[in-house]
């Protein structure tokens, strides 16, 4: 790349200013440039408070006064080109403020880091990405999402498989590329469709789990180089695996290296702390209201998704961008100009990121983890909307985690927890989420939050799932949950693998994956999962038995899906399901199957429906429902039958004069 075209010009300047220089990280950052026949890296950093910026790094042994860099005017944008550098090199900028401090501060912009402790930005190349997922890329710009199944599974990569400690790799990770070829075996064989990826963005503190973010532009160098988390994001896409990232335009922290007073003054955060500080949190708010800010976020979005390949965000702590008052009690916070808790600055960020990066990018995603009642978060701007993709059911996981950590016993009494749902289960595009923050901080793990002794953990946890998985909503389940980990996630150890051992855990797993294979596989469970025309329930009212039956749609009625579920341990012997045809009813999926550490009590192949009303439908299925039990029937939807011609009526319709006939006799 030439310098001259890198080189931060007016327009530049003048696009950075609005708020619309969407391309701004290749100009701002460090970045290895020819100049005629000179080789070096030029670099630019905004710190318009700042009285003098120098470059300072392992290539002046750090001398504060080497490389001192020009200021740009009007912005205060500093710059500097300095010959024979190369890619590796360590730096960061050394900036004097108006009262003569001085402070150390790594790239906002850089795109790799060094390894923590570490905090310096390394300069590296990736102008020149070689990508192989064509097929993949062609295949999302045509993607409807609405009619995409789309099932996600969690992953924090530093932790869900580990090397065993050694000299050269005391924390054990693996990196991006061995991770890329271990977890796409691990989601295709057991049927996801997604993998979203947790604390990818460069941060000093492993215990943050990634939420404390000081470079947002750079691959966390954790596992490797920007290079390598390229070759992962392709591997995945040539396995036709899709890749989410976790972002947090929300707060970022106060270390001295980071964004926190950048210039010496606050200057990516409000200068108010009764808006610019999380006082739960201890971090700083981005603010929301400077243009430069703003373009620093939707750009830093819009390279993930074009520079990496990345086929979401998903955007975290969304509640506490659009309350003024978020974690902060009377006295604490600003109102906004109405006099009313709502973040207006927040409000038009996210309607302009939204527009932005979808708009330029199809098939891509912004998934909102919102948790309040915010209306239209996933409803289009120009109605009032935020624009977002999708938003994660945090309503959904409330109370479907508060119904299956009842004793049965106590079910009955709170039947509508599971059915509550369906009431606003169309309002938003929803995405059903069992995620990390369910199984940490004495939450405990999936299966120690269901009640009964072993075997009945095990068997709640299939009930919940397979009631979760025929629930409308995309899905995503965290890494470990598919094989019942009973440990609390941390950090700080790999997952339990050694539980696939016993024959529950691998059970389990192969529930899952048969829940997993059965949604991407059948139009019935996501072709119309935005509509009551893809669901309907069967009988919503048997709270005395605790069973829920329903049935999902596919869009061209040649697939449904016929959900009962019993949540508690009685067996429930010649159970009665409401069907709306005659005909047969394929068994697709039995919980207490053997294989699945059922009692693996013989079961028909299909059901024959009888005539005869239940539950308000014309025919029914009878069943023997085990306690604890799941079952799934397919059937294809029948023709509307054709009106029986009568002998008359033929004759008539021979004649071509029936009805004159008719009426002559009568006459």
């Amino acid at each position: 790349m030439e310098l001259k075209d890198i080189r931060i010009g007016e327009l530049d300047q003048y696009l950075f200013g609005q708020g619309t220089h969407y391309d701004i990280y290749q100009k701002l950052g460090a970045h290895p440039v020819t100049d005629g026949e000179k080789k070096g890296v030029y670099f630019a950093v905004w710190a318009p408070h700042a009285a003098k910026v120098n470059l300072v790094g392992d290539f002046s042994d750090w001398d504060e006064e080497a490389y001192e860099m020009t200021r740009l005017e009007p912005l205060g944008i500093y710059e500097i080109f300095v010959e024979g550098l190369g890619v590796g090199e360590k730096y960061k900028y050394l900036l004097t403020t108006g009262d003569g401090r001085t402070l150390y501060k790594a790239d906002p912009f850089g795109n790799h880091a060094e390894l923590r402790p570490g905090t310096a930005s390394r300069v590296t190349d990736i102008s020149k990405l070689k990508w192989g997922d064509s097929k993949w890329m062609k295949r999302r710009e045509k993607m409807d999402l609405d009619k995409t199944p789309m099932s996600i599974y969690e992953v924090h990569p530093g932790s869900w498989k580990k090397h065993p400690a050694s000299e050269q790799n005391p924390d054990g990770f693996y990196n991006y590329r061995e991770f890329a070829h271990e977890i796409a075996d691990y989601v295709k064989r057991m049927g996801y469709t997604h993998v979203e990826l947790m604390g990818i963005a460069e941060h000093p503190f492993d215990g943050s789990w990634g939420y404390q973010v000081t470079g947002y532009y750079a691959p966390t160098a954790r596992y490797g180089t920007p290079q390598d988390f390229q070759y992962m994001v392709d591997y995945l896409h040539k396995n036709d695996i899709g890749v989410i990232l976790d972002w947090v335009p929300a707060h970022f922290p106060k270390d001295a290296c980071g964004l926190a007073n950048f210039d010496g003054q606050p200057l990516y955060e409000y200068a108010d702390p009764r808006k610019g500080e999380h006082p739960d949190w201890g971090t700083k708010v981005f603010d929301y209201a400077k243009n430069e800010v703003k373009n620093f976020l939707i750009a830093n979005a819009l390279f993930w998704i074009e520079k990496f390949h990345i086929d979401g965000l998903r955007v975290d702590a969304v509640a506490s961008m659009l309350y003024l008052d978020y974690g902060r009690s009377g006295g604490q916070w600003v109102p906004n100009i109405y006099g009313e808790n709502k973040n207006l600055e927040a409000i038009e960020f996210f309607r302009h990121l939204n527009s932005v990066a979808t708009g330029r990018n199809k098939g891509t995603m912004i998934i909102a983890e919102e948790s309040t009642a915010w209306p239209q978060v996933t409803g289009d701007p120009k109605d009032g909307g935020l624009g977002f993709t999708m938003k994660w059911n945090m309503g959904w996981m409330h109370d479907f985690l508060e119904y299956m950590k009842l004793d049965p016993y106590f079910r009955s009494y709170n039947h509508n927890k599971m059915t509550f749902s369906m009431t606003y289960a169309f309002a938003e595009n929803f995405v059903l989420v069992l995620s990390h923050d369910e199984v940490v901080h004495l939450k405990c793990s999936m299966i120690n939050k269901m009640p009964g002794l072993y075997d009945d953990k095990f068997a709640n946890l299939k009930a919940g799932y397979s009631y979760m998985f025929g629930h409308p909503g995309k899905k995503l389940l965290f890494m470990g949950q598919e094989f019942a980990q009973f440990q609390e996630w941390s950090e700080a150890r790999e997952l339990d693998w050694y539980l696939l051992g016993e024959e529950k855990h691998r059970q389990m797993q192969d529930y899952v994956s048969a829940l997993l294979h059965l949604y991407k596989e059948d139009p019935a469970m996501y072709s119309l999962d935005r509509s009551w025309e893809g669901f309907e329930w069967i009988n919503a009212d048997d709270y005395s038995r605790s069973i829920f039956s329903f049935i999902r749609h596919s869009d061209d009625g040649k697939s449904n899906l016929v959900f009962v579920i019993n949540f508690t341990p009685v067996a429930r012997e010649g159970y009665e399901i409401g069907v709306p045809q005659s005909g047969s009813y394929k068994l697709v999926l039995n919980s207490d199957d053997e294989q699945y550490g059922g009692s693996g009590a013989p079961k028909a192949a299909s059901y024959r429906a009888k005539k005869g009303e239940t539950d308000g439908k014309p025919y029914h299925l009878t069943y023997d429902l085990p306690p604890y039990g799941a079952a799934v029937f397919r059937y294809e939807k029948k023709a509307p039958a054709a009106k029986k011609k009568t002998a008359g009526t033929a004759k008539k319709k021979a004649s071509g004069t029936g009805r004159k006939r008719t009426a002559a006799k009568s006459e």
